[in-house]
């Protein structure tokens, strides 16, 4: 098995599990149905097309700077008749950062490391009109699980998050992941893409293991599109 890293920051980020018109919610980390679509559309793959590849990778995400969760109302017009559509209530992550990862064989990991790296489509984080405001590849590893990708990966979190949070940063991060058959019950969210066809999208549920790792004092030495920085 391999792992593909990908580093999940922007501005804002949004990633509804159970949004319903006029609220579109976001939770509080990646979903794995956001990050599969990312990576189909990465891919090129029309949204009709089969997803049963993807849906058997196993995903993971560490939070490596929560965010700061915040509402927007948004108005709109139908495009043919130009009447006033309902306003929507749509909330989003500010200036968070996450370390997801797929885990799966590693000719397919190897394609969707391909595609990251020259995308199909445009990459956005949950919602197209929340891209990302740094490069997404982190790099395959093909000597370790999901598990000891996160845990071993240098903190992605921003200089100014680090400075300020220099004595109140936890110790440990939170980690999100797939649930194995040996681990107990977890939380069961309707998040497991069958379709993305919009037509007929449809979500089987996935049981998911909360966890944590330890922080890694380490970071990356280089950052080449960083957040931008607070004084």
């Amino acid at each position: 098995m391999s792992v593909l890293l990908l580093q999940l920051a922007g501005p804002l980020q949004s990633w509804g599990a159970a949004s319903r018109f006029p609220r579109r919610s976001t939770e509080s980390a990646p979903t794995k149905s956001g990050v599969l679509g990312l990576l189909a559309a990465a891919q090129g793959r029309p949204r009709t097309a089969d997803l049963s590849d993807l849906a058997a990778l196993r995903f993971g995400v560490r939070v490596d700077q929560p965010g700061t969760r915040v509402r927007d109302f948004h108005t709109a017009h139908h495009q043919a008749s130009g009447k006033a559509m309902p306003v929507t209530e749509r909330f989003y992550l500010a200036d968070a950062v996450f370390l997801a990862a797929v885990e799966g064989e590693r000719a397919l990991i190897e394609r969707l490391h391909a595609a990251v790296r020259a995308p199909h489509f445009l990459p956005f984080l949950g919602r197209r009109a929340c891209p990302p405001a740094r490069r997404l590849d982190l790099g395959i590893r093909h000597d370790t699980g999901l598990e000891g990708a996160l845990l071993k990966h240098p903190w992605l979190a921003s200089a100014w998050y680090r400075k300020q949070t220099t004595r109140t940063a936890p110790d440990q991060l939170p980690v999100l992941l797939d649930s194995t058959p040996d681990d107990p019950p977890g939380d069961v969210v309707a998040d497991q893409p069958l379709s993305f066809d919009p037509r007929h999208r449809r979500y089987a549920r996935r049981s998911v293991r909360h966890d944590a790792v330890p922080r890694p004092v380490e970071v990356p030495e280089h950052d080449p599109m960083p957040l931008l920085e607070s004084d």
